[in-house]
């Protein structure tokens, strides 16, 4: 039998499958509550707690700035964060498709690893399965993690108030770009790299410096669809500037070559903040001062009128309305 790759009988339940599991998956992982290998994870949390899960089936699994196991853990720790919630356990399950090379399962189990580890969060338990050759696309995740949030720390969509300042984290679009210029091996004078990263650490320095209404990662439907979630979610109006808005020059210079809307176009390493007035300076210093918020800016804020709606002013002095993304603009983006 071949032993540099995924085989049908490593998800059989047998020998090969526990070898699978003991040497490629949980060895990596490995922590008192993973390491008993019991069917469920027993964990001691008391009080107010956050829950997510997310399936990842973003092609290819490689691309500039992370792999597919990168964006798995990233992606759940930053939904969690979200809440305001401090990440602590995930589960993490693999559907694998059948000829996966070990040497790829190695170097996502290590970028796993490595985020879990910057995200201090543990994996815990999860599950393995192994399908057909062209049912799955070599590899597909989905994880689920779970959070405590902090006493006092009440975060949500539904919490914008007029007169809070809007804050974007750092540069729109550069996951999507990233992976779609890996897909389509479109080649850019400057390298454009995903923006794949755990913000926990992040949104903890903000939560300490002020008062925090509304957290978001932009992924899916990017930033124009987060602000427009917001909008409906609080029935508030949002009103920012094209000008103020943080853009790689590599990354525009991608899209008005490809025809793509940055405000459209995923994110996986960025959070959109709404935040007190009164705060909004203190908390963007206090991210300025982190690695994955130095770029942060303020880009406009929640008003009284049109609740619902989300306008941009334009660099040429006109508004526009931004509504949702209407259709799939980057299939398979994460």
């Amino acid at each position: 039998m071949k032993d540099d790759v995924i085989l049908l009988a490593h998800g059989s339940g047998g020998r090969l499958m526990h070898d699978l599991i003991r040497k490629s998956i949980a060895g990596p992982l490995t922590n008192p509550i993973l390491d008993k290998m019991d069917d469920s994870a027993v964990l001691d949390i008391k009080g107010k707690l956050a829950f997510t899960t997310d399936s990842y089936v973003v092609k290819p699994i490689f691309f500039p700035g992370g792999d597919i196991g990168r964006l798995a853990i990233c992606g759940t720790v930053n939904d969690l964060s979200t809440t305001g919630a401090v990440p602590r356990y995930l589960s993490l399950s693999l559907i694998i498709e059948e000829g996966l090379a070990f040497t790829d399962l190695e170097k996502i189990m290590s970028s796993i690893v490595a985020a879990a580890t910057e995200a201090e969060v543990k994996v815990v338990t999860g599950d393995t399965k192994v399908v057909d050759k062209g049912s799955a696309d070599k590899l597909f995740i989905n994880t689920s993690g779970v959070g405590k949030i902090p006493d006092g720390v009440n975060i949500s969509g539904a919490n914008a108030r007029p007169g809070d300042k809007i804050i974007v984290s750092g540069t729109i679009g550069d996951h999507g770009i990233a992976v779609m210029s890996q897909r389509e091996g479109l080649k850019f004078n400057s390298p454009i790299a995903s923006d794949c990263a755990p913000l926990n650490h992040l949104v903890a320095k903000m939560i300490k410096a002020g008062d925090i209404h509304c957290l978001r990662d932009p992924t899916r439907g990017g930033l124009a669809t987060t602000l427009s979630e917001f909008a409906a979610q609080s029935r508030v109006g949002i009103q920012f500037t094209e000008s103020s808005l943080p853009v790689n020059p590599a990354v525009a210079g991608a899209c008005e070559l490809l025809g793509l809307d940055p405000l459209y176009v995923a994110n996986e390493g960025k959070m959109v903040v709404v935040v007190a007035a009164a705060d909004a300076n203190r908390v963007l210093a206090q991210m300025k001062e982190t690695r994955y918020g130095r770029d942060a800016t303020i880009i406009g804020e929640v008003i009284a009128e049109h609740p619902g709606r989300v306008i941009m002013e334009t660099r040429l002095g006109s508004y526009r309305v931004v509504d949702l993304l209407a259709g799939e603009l980057l299939p398979r983006i994460c």
